[in-house]
């Protein structure tokens, strides 16, 4: 396992639309073991594989709830339908760092998807952060960034922080796995 540096906004394997896993082998463990150990040293609560540089649809999910309930799984070649409901909330994103936005996404929704062993999964969320949580990186296998997901005019707001990111520069002081008080990237 090795902690594999965040690609930051700009970067373009971030819009790239992400291949599908077709080989569930070793190297795709190792890679969702990466995604974790990743994810834990920037302090995030999920991690697509185009984040890291890699082109292909999985993600992994980890964090604890406030009664200490923990989730923590891989999601390879998802398909999440069925949303309902709708909420607004603050976003972060470890590719996006420093940023913030309220976006809004379902409340509610089915995902089905693949284990890193291969083996298929279905499962109701109805966790609204959760399911937060599994559309902010479904977006990043799609090539979408919750910048897209924000009014044109809030866009147009945060456009110098983006056009910085491009430029290769970091907001200041940032440290990876810091964030802005009581917020948590995603």
């Amino acid at each position: 396992m090795s902690i594999r540096p965040v690609r930051i906004y700009g970067d373009p394997v971030l819009r790239q639309k992400a291949k599908p896993v077709t080989a569930f082998d070793d190297s795709l463990r190792e890679l969702v073991a990466d995604l974790f150990e990743t994810m834990k040293a920037y302090d995030g609560c999920g991690l697509a594989a185009p984040q890291v540089g890699v082109s292909q649809r999985l993600f992994v999910v980890g964090f604890a709830y406030e009664d200490g309930v923990e989730e923590k799984f891989a999601v390879i070649n998802p398909v999440l339908s069925e949303r309902k409901g709708k909420a607004s909330r603050d976003e972060g994103c470890l590719s996006i760092p420093g940023l913030y936005a309220s976006v809004e996404r379902a409340t509610q929704l089915h995902l089905q998807a693949f284990d890193e062993h291969g083996r298929a999964y279905e499962r109701v969320v109805e966790d609204a952060f959760l399911a937060r949580v599994l559309q902010h990186e479904y977006d990043h296998l799609e090539g979408v960034m919750f910048p897209d997901r924000v009014s044109p005019l809030k866009r147009q707001l945060m456009r110098r922080e983006l056009d910085a990111l491009v430029r290769g520069e970091l907001p200041e002081g940032y440290h990876p796995g810091e964030h802005a008080e009581g917020r948590r990237d995603i």
